[in-house]
């Protein structure tokens, strides 16, 4: 029999009306024959309650950076309720089910409480209890660590659970059941000619993962890349019926799988704009050996995760200009970091701006195709949009503007790429 992973977020399991109707999807799953493994994160908005408690408890703000095992005990407990909730409706409605918490897997992870990463899975217990015909409910978002407390894996932890035990017990697929019906060209929000994507390659979907797109996080993608894991992003605010005969006829969902899957390859796939960006310049910095270096040591050092870099001539001799981005929750900490250190930098002036926004462009295309970038900055320029930073990767080309421009330049590019072509 077919062994398969479901996920289901928090806005999916937000009250016991919900979690009835995610029974539903997993008896549908478990009638079609599939030996079934349902990962579950806590109640939506459970775990900002639970996160408020610790910090009320604590004689000051806790640092996630550190690590702190009666925080991990604590915010653990919302994926638990969860997992057990759903394990009574499937008994109440004649399945045979029961709650997994981490460490009775055991998912086991590093020392990092409070942002843990899996170190390994062994196959011993989940397995043979759903082959059984158990119907296992994992607690996600959690694990045993080294020191046998519970560690927990960091914000969306449960996605990444899902895939890893996936690749553990070397399941079909992982499907994650979300809010949205699978992986859009860009926002629905800002344009309604935004197209879901029926299939998307790993490598695209992780570049929108880690600009901004919030329908999976990065390290599940990442997982599921390196164990080839194939993901299904559906959505668990249909009728079951009516999604799962909509999931027959690819009418609904996105695939995420290897690029050699694909039919074709669009040039671009999809535009993905993310406002949670800040920008730091330091100007007048020596241009010489080790003063960036020493920049960005210090940040690493306070775990502040940097992205988009441009150094350019300062005014003042021998001197440059250095500005870099980084999410916006750390540019206050970013700013005093680099402050305290300003006479060992020997820069003259920092200024911090948080009123800017990053937008991507995207699509595993680019490798065979020239023009690209061109027609990303004759887009923005002819609507007056100017550019301050510039990074790429193979597959994909972003931009750091001013933050009032962000849905103008989404619109603008998803028109100029093609996208919302089958809306017009």
């Amino acid at each position: 029999m077919t062994r398969v992973v479901m996920k289901f977020g928090g806005t999916s399991v937000a009250d016991m009306d919900r979690i009835r109707k995610v029974a539903q999807f997993v008896q549908r799953e478990v009638d079609s024959g599939n030996n079934v493994v349902v990962v579950v994160s806590a109640m939506s908005g459970q775990t900002n309650h639970l996160v408020d408690l610790c910090e009320q408890a604590g004689p000051s703000k806790i640092s996630l950076d550190a690590q702190h095992c009666e925080y991990d005990a604590i915010v653990a407990t919302g994926e638990q309720v969860t997992s057990g909730l759903l394990a009574l409706v499937l008994q109440q409605n004649g399945y045979k089910a029961r709650s997994w918490q981490g460490w009775q897997i055991p998912l086991q992870t590093d020392m990092a409480h409070a942002k843990a990463r899996i170190t390994a899975i062994p196959d011993t217990n989940l397995g043979p209890a759903i082959d059984g015909g158990q119907i296992a409910v994992v607690a996600g978002f959690q694990g045993i660590a080294e020191d046998n407390r519970i560690a927990t894996l960091g914000r969306g932890g449960s996605d990444t659970t899902a895939v890893a035990l996936a690749a553990a017990i070397g399941a079909e697929r992982c499907d994650i059941y979300t809010d949205v019906d699978g992986v859009y060209t860009t926002d629905p929000r800002i344009t309604k000619k935004a197209q879901r994507i029926p299939k998307i390659s790993y490598e695209e979907m992780l570049e929108m993962a880690s600009v901004g797109a919030k329908v999976l996080q990065t390290r599940s993608v990442e997982l599921a890349m390196a164990h080839k894991v194939k993901l299904r992003v559906l959505s668990s605010f249909e009728d079951p019926d009516i999604a799962i005969a909509a999931q027959l006829k690819g009418t609904t969902g996105t695939v995420i799988c290897d690029e050699d899957e694909l039919m074709e390859q669009q040039i671009v796939s999809g535009v993905t704009p993310s406002k949670d960006e800040a920008k730091i310049s330091l100007i007048a910095v020596p241009n010489e050996p080790g003063r960036a270096a020493r920049i960005f040591i210090l940040l690493a050092e306070a775990n502040v995760n940097v992205d988009m870099i441009i150094q350019s001539p300062a005014r003042t001799k021998d001197a440059a200009n250095i500005s870099f981005t980084m999410n916006v929750q750390d540019i206050a900490r970013a700013a005093d970091i680099l402050e305290n250190a300003k006479d060992e930098i020997g820069f003259q002036e920092l200024t911090a701006d948080n009123s800017v926004a990053k937008v991507s462009v995207i699509g595993v295309g680019m490798k065979s195709h020239a023009g690209v970038a061109s027609i990303m900055f004759q887009t923005l320029a002819e609507r007056g949009i100017n550019i301050h930073n510039i990074s790429t990767s193979e597959i994909k080309i972003s931009v750091l503007i001013d933050s009032e421009y962000t849905e103008l330049a989404v619109r603008a590019l998803h028109h100029a790429y093609g996208l919302d072509a089958a809306a017009e």
